[in-house]
């Protein structure tokens, strides 16, 4: 069984010219900027199959990206386990993939290097269609409250390695 990192990834989902869709992105840029010793970050623009090698070799993740839900105002963070999108995998072509579905798939394929752990914090978007560089002033605002949850969940993290 190979060894995986004890350190806490943080992925950024998103686009920088797809606005709101840059918020998971520009959460991880302030993530980063915190040079936290226990913490790896990536700031990617991939989901579906292109997350499984992004998450392998880690115990704890954490996925950052904007969410349409329509239950929600714009810049409401939420949070979320995997099994929360169980009702979104299905069968699709290769290029189709979901991020549920590529996850499933990841821990079918490699178990031992998926993590234990993954949670996301998702902030509800505005608009993720238009192309823009810069988000609404909603996603703005709520940049801050968002990077609080990803350090709260990264505590959390913390709280149970020390635990074992």
């Amino acid at each position: 069984m190979s060894k995986r990192s004890d350190k806490i990834l943080v992925i950024g989902l998103g686009s920088p010219i797809m606005s709101d869709d840059a918020i998971g992105l520009e959460v991880v840029d302030e993530i980063e900027a915190m040079e936290l010793d226990d913490v790896d970050t990536r700031q990617e623009p991939v989901g579906g199959l292109d997350i499984i090698p992004l998450l392998w070799g880690y115990r704890n993740a954490i996925i950052v990206d904007a969410i349409q839900t329509g239950e929600y105002g714009p810049g409401t963070i939420l949070f979320y386990n995997p099994e929360d999108f169980d009702d979104t995998i299905g069968d699709a072509s290769a290029h189709d993939i979901n991020l549920a579905t590529g996850m499933k798939i990841g821990r079918e394929v490699e178990p031992e290097m998926m993590p234990d752990t993954v949670k996301f914090v998702a902030i509800e978007a505005k608009d993720i269609l238009t192309v823009h560089e810069g988000m609404s002033e909603e996603l703005v605002a709520a940049k801050p409250k968002a990077v609080e949850a990803v350090l709260h969940v990264i505590e959390e993290f913390r709280d149970q390695l020390r635990q074992n």
